[in-house]
């Protein structure tokens, strides 16, 4: 089944800017917007289809104030949206983040929360379920690849491996016709949950 996230805000601008981040770094995931957990709820009533349940909420730090039962009894699945650092008490009982982030910021902080929480859980959750290998990648598209993701531009990963500038840019299009993947957000998530890279490293 093909994994749900939510995302309850009444910022409509940060709900649709997160919508766009979590869709290219997750694109097998259905990543839906709601203003409110009653339009979240409605939707799922309405679901007939077998539609699989929410693996993961993204909330506002409103959102958890008004229906802190309901994401207490799905803490491990809540990530709590805040502007800054979080001082209230209920926000201790959830992993957060922080919003008013650059989007690569925000990148590794996302990628960071589920790293740490799968190696506190055993378990990994469907947000960070590895992208399909259509095709195997060599050492050099491998060594290629974390330097892309570390943020290095072609004409300092040609000076660190000692290749050309056109040798790097045909490894490049070789990994993203490999993994059929075309943004460096998507590549990223590939090379952390494969191992290639840390979230500390990007």
């Amino acid at each position: 089944m093909i994994p749900r996230i939510a995302i309850i805000d009444q910022n409509t601008l940060e709900a649709t800017g997160l919508k766009n981040i979590l869709s290219d770094m997750v694109p097998m995931a259905d990543v839906s917007t709601f203003s409110s957990v009653a339009e979240m709820q409605r939707e799922d009533e309405e679901n007939t289809d077998g539609t699989a349940p929410f693996v993961h909420f993204f909330i506002s730090s409103q959102i958890l104030v008004e229906h802190a039962d309901f994401f207490l009894q799905h803490q491990r699945q809540t990530i709590v949206l805040t502007a800054q650092p979080a001082t209230n008490k209920l926000l201790s009982h959830f992993r957060t983040l922080n919003t008013s982030q650059l989007e690569h910021d925000l990148l590794k902080a996302i990628l960071t929360l589920f790293q740490h929480a799968h190696g506190q859980h055993g378990t990994k959750a469907p947000l960070t379920t590895p992208l399909k290998d259509e095709g195997e990648l060599s050492a050099r598209e491998t060594e290629v690849l974390a330097l892309v993701v570390r943020g290095f531009i072609n004409k300092e990963i040609a000076d660190r491996l000692c290749i050309s500038l056109p040798t790097v840019i045909s490894h490049r299009k070789n990994i993203c016709d490999k993994l059929h993947l075309r943004s460096v957000s998507a590549l990223t998530i590939y090379a952390v949950t494969h191992g290639i890279v840390s979230a500390e490293e990007i």
